[in-house]
């Protein structure tokens, strides 16, 4: 069923699984998010899986979008394709599930808590560093606060830090941290669980929650994006945090 060079898309069991290959890190670049696209739109218009399965081969979930893809005339196709991916994961009509194994950052992170259900094993980290570049990350500013509520979206987005599986949790960034021992076998449980219901009936209680998320999401997500390309990515310190990371050196801000 695959045929992609950076992701790997196979059915099985009524089950459509998603596999990141961007080893090491699943650094997303526009090919590979392009990719992903294209496999989330496939499903949508050819299957009919009870659940998606999100996960990744390598050391990281993923260590987020590439920054070279941030920069000149990428930005603009990068954050509208980055964007369309969670267009897609808000339509497709079946329960989505991330499985975070490594590190889920910047944009990885967002990948992960979008996702209906997000299970991380124990050494998983989560964070959304962008701020450290001089930047912010959209996705998160528009839905983060519907998981975390006001006052941890804040702590999270302008501290940059990262947090354990096990604060995530707490946070509400995640729904559960479980033990690399038992990782198969809860989700073999919870896709049993999906499997035993029926396709309509998940489908439809999914819109119906999906539908004032997505609707707030929508109309955020829009204005944040005008905010990010047409006034932040136009200042002085965000291309200085991108150039800095890419010639490995402390950014000098013109705003400190």
């Amino acid at each position: 069923m695959s045929n992609y060079e950076t992701i790997h898309l196979q059915m099985e069991n009524q089950v459509a699984w998603l596999t990141l290959k961007r080893e090491p890190v699943n650094v997303l670049n526009i090919e590979m998010m392009q990719e992903i696209v294209d496999a989330l739109e496939h499903l949508i218009a050819n299957e009919e899986p009870h659940a998606l399965v999100i996960r990744a081969d390598g050391k990281a979930f993923s260590a987020g979008v590439a920054i070279e893809d941030h920069i000149g005339d990428k930005a603009e196709p990068m954050i509208h394709v980055f964007h369309k991916m969670f267009h897609l994961l808000a339509k497709i009509p079946c329960p989505t599930v991330a499985v975070v194994e490594g590190a889920a950052i910047g944009g990885g992170c967002e990948i992960a808590s979008f996702c209906d259900i997000s299970v991380a094993t124990e050494k998983a980290k989560f964070g959304q560093p962008e701020i450290n570049l001089g930047l912010f990350p959209p996705v998160s500013v528009a839905v983060f606060p519907l998981l975390m509520g006001f006052n941890k979206t804040m702590e999270l987005l302008l501290t940059g830090k990262t947090v354990s599986a096990a604060q995530a949790k707490e946070y509400g960034l995640i729904n559960e941290v479980i033990s690399e021992e038992e990782l198969e076998s809860y989700l073999e449980d919870l896709l049993d669980s999906f499997r035993s219901k029926s396709r309509v009936a998940l489908e439809f209680t999914r819109k119906a929650i999906r539908e004032a998320m997505a609707t707030t999401f929508a109309q955020t997500i829009g204005k944040v994006e005008q905010i990010y390309l047409n006034d932040l990515m136009k200042t002085d310190d965000a291309q200085e945090g991108l150039d800095s990371f890419l010639e490995k050196r402390k950014p000098v801000w013109k705003h400190s």
